[in-house]
């Protein structure tokens, strides 16, 4: 694993890490080699499964499910 295990951030340094790898996100996609890619993917993916372990009650915005998709575009 690459970085800090998650687990042991506290909750401001895990949201800092989660921005900043959301800022980085689109730069690696379109410039990175594969194994960047494929590396960020990762650490995104083990830093969000841990907000969502520490937050499964987060609030959900009704426009950012199905049913407020479909709301919308009636």
């Amino acid at each position: 694993m690459t970085g800090v295990d998650p687990g042991r951030l506290d909750d401001q340094q895990l949201m800092r890490a989660l921005e900043t790898i959301h800022r980085t996100r689109h730069d690696t996609l379109l410039h990175g080699s594969n194994d960047a890619l494929r590396a960020h993917n990762d650490r995104m993916a083990q830093l969000e499964g841990e907000y969502l372990r520490r937050n499964p009650r987060r609030f959900v915005a009704a426009g950012r499910t199905r049913e407020g998709a479909r709301e919308r575009a009636s």
